[in-house]
C-alpha cells in the first residue's frame, strides 16, 4: 500500500490552528489588511485538506513570520534570563563551599590565609562576563537605530528610553 499523495492529505484542528497563527501574525506584521485575514481565517477553518491550508499561506515569508514572532522573543529572554540565574546560583554555591571549606581549615589547623578570594574573583568574573553579554532591550534598539542610520535610513519607530 503506498502513502497518499500530499495533496490529499486532510487537515486536522492542529494544522489549522498553525496556519490561523501564521495569518494572525502576518496581520500583526502588516502582512495583510484585516479584510484579507478575515477571509483567509474563514478559509482555514472550512479547509479540508494540508495543501489547501499551504495555498492560504504560500505568498507569504513564513520564515520571516516566525522569526519575527514577539512569542519566540520573549521565550529567548527568557531563557537567557534563566541561564544567568543558574549561573549566579552555580556560583553562589561555588562561594560558600569554599567558604565553608576555608572556615574549617582556619578552625581546624590555624592557617587563616585567605585563599577563596582567589576562586570567588575567578568565577566572579565569569558570572560578570555572562550577565553583560546579554542583550538587553535598551542596546538592541539603540544597535538597530545606529545599523539603520548607518545605512542612511531612519527606522520608522525609534524607542529611547531614558
Amino acid at each position: 500500500m503506498t502513502a497518499p499523495h500530499t495533496a490529499e492529505v486532510r487537515a486536522g484542528d492542529h494544522d489549522r490552528e498553525k496556519t490561523a497563527s501564521l495569518l494572525g501574525l502576518a496581520l500583526a506584521q502588516g502582512y495583510l489588511a484585516m479584510d484579507e485575514y478575515e477571509s483567509r481565517l474563514q478559509t482555514t477553518f472550512a479547509a479540508e485538506t494540508r495543501a489547501q491550508l499551504r495555498h492560504l499561506t504560500s505568498d507569504l515569508p513564513v520564515e520571516r513570520l516566525k522569526r519575527n514572532d514577539p512569542r519566540r522573543h520573549e521565550a529567548r529572554r527568557r531563557a537567557v534570563r534563566r541561564s544567568v540565574r543558574l549561573h549566579l546560583a552555580g556560583y553562589l554555591t561555588m562561594v560558600a563551599i569554599v567558604l565553608t571549606v576555608w572556615l574549617a581549615v582556619g578552625l581546624t589547623a590555624g592557617s587563616w590565609y585567605f585563599w577563596p578570594i582567589w576562586p570567588i574573583l575567578g568565577a566572579g568574573i565569569g558570572v560578570l562576563g555572562h550577565t553583560l553579554s546579554v542583550p538587553t532591550t535598551r542596546s538592541r534598539t539603540l544597535e538597530s537605530h545606529s545599523t539603520a542610520t548607518e545605512l542612511g535610513s531612519m527606522p520608522t519607530v525609534c524607542r529611547f528610553r531614558p
